[in-house]
């Protein structure tokens, strides 16, 4: 049986595409999911989606090679299916506990096809129906089979959503707003009841006019001042000993196997000295996504977000640059001070007047300068699956190719879940 679904699967090209997880959060703002994607490698801005069934066999082949937990970790996976893929026997290689088979809008509710989507759930599996912009023959005939319905808000008018909404709510599946890129269309869908909720709006810098930095943001942003500076051990453990918030975060990442400690760390001044200054800088700036007296939240997305996007510049310098680790952690920071907007609602220019970075570090995050600023838009890109002509231009100046990007993407996933994992 295991050769014939072999056989019957289609050409994979290993090394010539890109993946992209894109996040999908609950009415908590929480992750639950990320929908895999699989972008051609391209000279193109338009490189384009491998076909379907193409797409879901890599899909499937990387996950029985890697594993779907260090491709998305606790969370589930929704993975696009068309018929081929439907009716071909590898689909079930996928995990039923692990994935939402996501089918697309091309695909035609004939007898047969519905068929075979009831046997697969009949073995666990369930479906999500994509790209819904409206209440169609269609889409009723596969309303019955399917859990989650996403309504594409770009596809359907604002003045039409409410209205389809509703008619889809009658049916009891639960309803995931795909294409958020605002705050504004976040709160609309909430107010209309959306279950889940999928694009890049948590990301999104909200400027709130007269925002300033906090007492406890300021306290963070000082240490790395005191770190950035060289300041000696006992200003530094002063300055950490002087917010509560700080010394427990600290002490409860220290102690997380990310952090490799061989035994438990119950003290400031042991937990500086077992970290060192290195590691310190880069806790410190997982904790500035904390809310101001809580602790460090490892599931909220931008804090995922941002220390992913950490990890995989320091990875792609180390990958250029064999053994600068100074470079490396500069790399980091640029990546995880990325979002630094999104966090303190405010201009990166004016949090950036806060905090002592080097010179290519700034030149990145503002300017997108350097080869600071070249990795990081090609993380933004790779994010949103844009690997058209400038993401391989960008590839060729970092002398990266694509299976390079793709083991440092596993790599980074895998830290990050490692955090999320020891902080839960």
């Amino acid at each position: 049986m295991l050769a014939e679904v072999r056989a019957e699967s289609p050409t994979i090209l290993s090394d010539e595409f890109f993946l992209a997880r894109q996040p999908i959060l609950g009415r908590d703002q929480h992750l639950m999911a990320y929908e895999l994607l699989f972008r051609a490698a391209g000279e193109h801005d338009d490189a384009r989606l491998t076909d379907g069934a193409t797409a879901t066999a890599a899909v499937i082949s990387h996950a029985s090679q890697l594993g779907l937990e260090q491709v998305v970790g606790n969370n589930l996976a929704f993975v696009n299916v068309d018929k081929d893929v439907l009716m071909a026997d590898y689909v079930r290689f996928l995990p039923p506990h692990k994935v939402i088979l996501e089918i697309l809008e091309t695909v035609k509710p004939t007898e047969p096809l519905l068929a075979r989507v009831a046997e697969l759930k009949e073995l666990g599996f369930k479906f999500a129906l994509d790209d819904v912009i409206h209440h169609s023959e269609e889409v009723e005939k596969l309303l019955g089979l399917v859990d989650i319905v996403k309504i594409d808000l770009q596809g359907v008018a604002p003045e039409a959503l409410g209205h389809l909404t509703a008619s889809l709510r009658k049916s009891g599946k639960k309803l995931l707003a795909e294409k958020v890129e605002t705050q504004q269309e976040f709160r609309m869908c909430m107010e209309l009841g959306f279950d889940y909720f999928q694009g890049y709006y948590f990301a999104r810098p909200v400027i709130l006019s007269g925002r300033k930095i906090t007492p406890s943001e300021m306290a963070i942003l000082s240490l790395q001042r005191l770190i950035n500076s060289d300041a000696d051990d006992v200003t530094i453990e002063t300055a950490v000993k002087r917010d509560p918030v700080i010394s427990l975060n600290l002490l409860r990442l220290v102690n997380s196997r990310a952090a490799g400690p061989e035994r438990r760390i119950e003290s400031v001044a042991e937990a500086l000295t077992k970290l060192g200054r290195k590691q310190l800088r880069r806790w410190l700036q997982i904790l500035m996504f904390a809310a101001p007296g809580s602790k460090v939240e490892l599931n909220s997305p931008l804090l995922q977000l941002a220390t992913t996007r950490g990890k995989l510049l320091e990875l792609m310098s180390l990958q250029a640059r064999p053994g600068d680790v100074v470079g490396a952690e500069r790399a980091f920071t640029a990546g995880i001070m990325s979002l630094a907007d999104a966090l303190f609602s405010m201009p990166l220019a004016d949090i950036l007047e806060n905090v002592e970075l080097a010179d290519d570090v700034r030149a990145a995050l503002l300017e997108r300068a350097g080869d600071l600023g070249a990795m990081l838009d090609l993380v933004e890109r790779l994010e949103k699956a844009d690997t058209g002509r400038c993401f391989t231009a960008a590839l060729r100046r970092l002398n990266l190719s694509s299976k390079q990007v793709r083991q440092i993407e596993l790599a980074a996933f895998d830290w990050v879940g490692e955090l999320v994992h020891d902080a839960a």
